[in-house]
């Protein structure tokens, strides 16, 4: 075995559990992978105000997980984005069968964390999607002016009924017990804001809809046993947002290591499972409080334990990982050290993810050259997928007279500069109906509307399927560039039966998938649906940011992200929700 196809450890799982993880091992000079099929971050990144992680005042949840990585990454922790699908785990050195091919590695750290609970309330599922949603970061946009139930009673209700205030004409949290269970901080916000009622020691037992979406609730009074009808003010429609707590993230190791009856890992002192070296972290676990700071606190026990278990394995089978000899923060500190003794000005050290963001952000509002777009880190992760496309790839432009045109041009300038010649653009020309303010106007009962802006991929002069109608920054530019991956080569790897599944679709099938770039399910939903059509001709997969196309929204009825509509070769349409990996696409598609 190479010592390049080794890792000391994978971490499976990139939240704040496997990104502390990943930074100590990396510091401690091991080589660690972090494997992550999301978005890095893990749930935190939703939050928008953090003010109990010591030592910092205040953040967001994503500029501190943001943060995370940069710290992990200047240290050599290594990151792949993909799916863990399976493992074994016997032997000395184990395997993750992923995505994109096998890894090799003496430790494992399952950090996969958990997902957001459904209570089973009466139209929860049929109306899911259509007025009943799990992140208000992600849908909260979509019930501006109306009035939203919020469902639960801890962390989550709490802050983001406030969060919702901000869409949202009123919010009722309806709470199960006496009280909130979460800090008194925390919930005093949502009891004392204006625009928030609480009402306690109820449940939500179902909810019907009429013309438009939900017009009714059916609330049950845990102390008198009485159930009510319940309607917005207005005699309007409403949302309803359910923060029931999580179910962990436990398919992948289900018979594999120990779980308790609720499905929580089971781990022993230093946070290893029932198997030998293969150790779990974060809200995984059965423990009593789940929260950033005992997260990183597993991450960091954890990746010590896996120090010394990688070091005894490591000295047992003669097998030596290809670990970093350095690392970006000693040379930016070895920098300052000899500038120091120069008696010159110090060379200040790279500056944090927060910082490095907001760089990027101020650079995007303002005129610049191609290539100034992406941060440092950014670039080299794409010189990485450039490196790997074998073939060049043309992106069509389809634009219209609207800043948003010239927004994307902008955007796919930059991506083109830094290419290496692996891209060109060229920008479409054709006859399209435009209103009053130069914004095209298209038939949203067209199978795959010609919305524009958009841009188009094209490889040997032929369409390949995969399109953006919008910008693919925020959330979608990691699906947008391993789309790109996707077409331009042999893609992320997939296990036989999945291409010989996808390649079976005889009959022509379009997938729409309306996003927000500020979901965090709809990047594997776009990444999956897109990867199918790269495998087969007969797929074309398209993305739609509804913010810029809400005449889509309001056609499908969508009010949450991400929405799929498939529409198949009989002119026969069926519209889903929720994040979808490429296993279930398939199954969706009946391939």
């Amino acid at each position: 075995m190479s010592r390049n196809d080794l890792y000391d450890v994978i971490v499976i799982g990139g939240g704040p559990a496997g990104l502390t993880a990943g930074l100590y091992l990396a510091r401690a000079r091991y080589r660690v992978l972090i494997l992550e099929k999301d978005d890095f971050g893990g749930q935190i990144t939703i939050t928008n105000e953090v003010v109990n992680y010591p030592g910092v005042g205040r953040t967001t949840g994503r500029a501190l997980t943001q943060t995370m990585r940069q710290q992990a990454q200047d240290f050599g922790a290594e990151f792949l984005s993909a799916e863990a699908i399976g493992l074994d785990v016997h032997g000395d050195v184990k395997t993750v069968h992923t995505s994109r091919g096998d890894l090799k590695a003496f430790g494992i750290l399952i950090a996969t964390g958990a997902s957001p609970r459904r209570l089973g309330f009466e139209g929860e599922s049929e109306y899911a999607g259509r007025g009943v949603a799990y992140c208000a970061t992600c849908d909260g946009e979509f019930f501006a002016g109306k009035e939203v139930l919020v469902v639960g009673g801890g962390f989550a209700a709490a802050e983001e009924s406030v969060f919702l205030t901000a869409y949202a004409s009123k919010v009722t949290v309806l709470v199960r017990e006496q009280d909130f269970t979460c800090d008194a901080a925390v919930a005093d916000a949502a009891k004392n804001n204006p625009k928030i009622d609480v009402r306690y020691q109820v449940e939500l037992q179902g909810i019907t809809a009429g013309q438009g979406g939900l017009r009714e609730a059916s609330i049950l009074n845990r102390a008198t046993g009485q159930a009510e009808t319940w309607k917005p003010a207005d005699g309007g429609t409403f949302g309803v947002f359910v923060f029931a707590g999580y179910v962990p993230a436990t398919d992948l190791v289900r018979g594999v290591v120990e779980l308790d009856d609720y499905g929580y890992v089971v781990t022993h002192g230093y946070l290893e499972t029932s198997v030998p070296g293969v150790y779990a972290a974060g809200d995984l676990r059965a423990k009593n409080l789940r929260q950033v700071v005992t997260a990183t606190a597993d991450g960091a026990i954890a990746a010590v334990e896996l120090e010394r278990y990688a070091k005894r394995m490591s000295e047992k089978t003669g097998l030596t990982p290809q670990r970093p000899a350095s690392c970006a923060y000693e040379q930016s500190t070895a920098k300052t050290d000899a500038a120091s003794l120069d008696g010159a000005t110090p060379t200040p050290a790279p500056a944090p993810a927060a910082r490095r963001n907001t760089d990027a952000a101020a650079a995007a509002n303002a005129v610049r050259k191609p290539g100034e777009l992406f941060s440092g880190a950014t670039r080299q992760q794409l010189n990485v997928v450039f490196s790997r496309m074998s073939r060049p790839v043309t992106l069509a432009l389809e634009l219209d007279d609207t800043p948003l045109s010239t927004e994307l041009q902008g955007f796919i300038d930059a991506m083109v500069a830094l290419s290496g010649g692996k891209l060109k653009s060229v920008v479409v020309d054709g006859e399209y109906e435009k209103d009053d303010m130069g914004r095209s106007v298209f038939d949203v009962e067209h199978v795959l509307p010609a919305a524009r802006p958009c841009v188009r991929m094209v490889v040997d002069g032929k369409p390949t399927g995969l399109a953006f109608h919008g910008v693919p920054s925020g959330h979608e530019f990691n699906s947008f560039v391993l789309g790109l991956y996707n077409v331009a080569g042999s893609g992320q790897p997939l296990g036989d039966d999945l291409i010989e599944r996808a390649k079976s679709i005889t009959d022509p099938l379009s997938i729409m998938i309306l996003v927000s770039l500020t979901c965090t399910m709809c990047p594997e939903t776009v990444l999956a649906s897109q990867r199918i059509a790269s495998l087969n001709p007969a797929v074309r997969a398209e993305a739609y940011d509804v913010a810029h196309f809400p005449e889509l929204r309001d056609h499908y009825g969508a009010m949450s992200v991400p929405c799929i509509v498939i529409t198949r070769a009989d002119g026969t349409q069926q519209v889903e929700f929720g994040k979808k990996s490429i296993p279930q696409m398939l199954e969706l598609v009946g391939a």
